[in-house]
């Protein structure tokens, strides 16, 4: 199988439980809630994405087997890091590709595996990190895993119809875009009145990393 990815390139986890860590980012092409075309952007089911996961032309992009994928992400973690080596899946939504043929390569490259999804798409069992971000007017089937973080406010998307889930952490994530600064206030507040949530800041935007 080749997979499509958009780009890959070293950072800093910017968001979520694991702010701050070291991590090679995969962002892999396509999603099933937009097609990642401004032309489409009203007619998709989430409107408001800020990211570029279209087609295969950023930093590292292209087309690789399991085995190529692996050894670049390791090869920019070995040109950069030390310590366990750590890739973070996304997208788009990354489980429209990642499998555990994929994972497996990953793992035998000493590699912790991440995954940030939408949740309407079964994860492989051998992931390490699940995060799931939630979006409105979808089936979310993943109802277990590390992390659950909803950007906020979202009609539709209410924290309470999440709350039940099998997480170890729940955040809420204020949406960006025009109303950032209310939409910061209001998540600040609901974290205030309902202490099982965490506020997550997108800090790489505030500290401008990618």
């Amino acid at each position: 199988m080749a997979y499509k990815i958009k780009e890959i390139y070293f950072t800093l986890q910017g968001e979520g439980a694991h702010t701050g860590r070291a991590a090679v980012f995969c962002r892999f092409t396509g999603c099933n809630l937009w097609s990642g075309r401004e032309e489409d952007r009203e007619k998709a089911i989430c409107k408001f994405c800020d990211t570029d996961f279209w087609g295969t032309d950023g930093e590292n992009g292209g087309k690789y087997s399991a085995t190529e994928l692996a050894q670049k992400v390791i090869s920019l973690w070995a040109k950069n890091g030390s310590g366990k080596p750590y890739v973070v899946c996304t997208g788009g939504e990354p489980l429209l590709q990642l499998d555990e043929p994929l994972v497996k390569a990953f793992h035998k490259k000493n590699l912790e595996v991440a995954i940030e999804t939408n949740g309407t798409i079964e994860v492989p069992k051998s992931v390490d990190w699940v995060c799931v971000s939630p979006k409105a007017n979808t089936d979310i089937i993943v109802q277990k895993g590390d992390e659950l973080k909803l950007v906020y406010p979202q009609i539709g998307a209410m924290p309470e119809l999440y709350a039940h889930l099998d997480f170890e952490h729940f955040y809420v994530q204020p949406m960006d875009g025009p109303k950032a600064k209310e939409n910061t206030q209001k998540s600040i507040q609901f974290c205030l009145e309902n202490p099982k949530w965490r506020l997550s800041l997108q800090t790489h935007k505030l500290i401008g990393i990618p």
